[in-house]
């Protein structure tokens, strides 16, 4: 197991296929998904697909969502990452969001702003990119109280296939400026 992030509490590596019933127990619970299009997975050969996928991602990208890692239990305890888009959205293109999702029994803890300090500062430090977006769901306080902690400005609320979706921009001089004392 390659370790790409270690921060006090958490290891960051990439998916395998031995997170399968972690990411199960995960995305099978209807509380995960409400703000997420509300469609709970109902097997694992499901996030083996998701799997595979994210693995495609690595190779094609570099990058895609990594596995979080409770070092004290070695649960993975959700997922947190940069995902590569290179479709237009928002009338955005080639760029990384930000994204996280984690157990419901782990939520509360600060896992989201732990991984998310740690993947941003990859990502600013390794992918030469000065902007990483993110989104969420205008109903979904705590990613946006978690967005806001990690210095993610608010810009607008667009269409997302349908739905209306927050739109959140963290620029690299403000995640520095930020950072600076670190």
């Amino acid at each position: 197991m390659k370790i790409l992030i270690e921060t006090e509490r958490l290891l960051l590596r990439e998916l395998e296929y031995t997170d399968e019933k972690d990411l199960f127990e995960m995305d099978s619970d209807p509380e995960v998904h409400l703000f997420i299009e509300n469609n709970p997975v109902k097997s694992i050969d499901e996030i083996t697909k998701v799997i595979e996928m994210l693995k495609v991602q690595y190779i094609e990208n570099g990058i895609a969502r990594w596995a979080v890692v409770d070092k004290l239990t070695n649960e993975c305890v959700g997922w947190s990452g940069l995902k590569y888009f290179n479709q237009p959205l928002n009338n955005h293109n080639n760029f990384y969001e930000l994204g996280y999702r984690f157990k419901k029994k782990h939520w509360g803890k600060g896992f989201a702003t732990e991984s998310s300090n740690a993947i941003l500062d990859y990502g600013f430090k390794n992918l030469n990119t000065d902007t990483i977006y993110a989104i969420t769901d205008p109903k979904n306080e705590n990613s946006k109280k978690v967005l806001t902690k990690l210095g993610f400005d608010y810009k607008e609320t667009f269409d997302y296939e349908g739905d209306p979706t927050d739109w959140f921009e963290l620029k690299k001089t403000t995640w520095e400026n930020k950072n600076i004392n670190r």
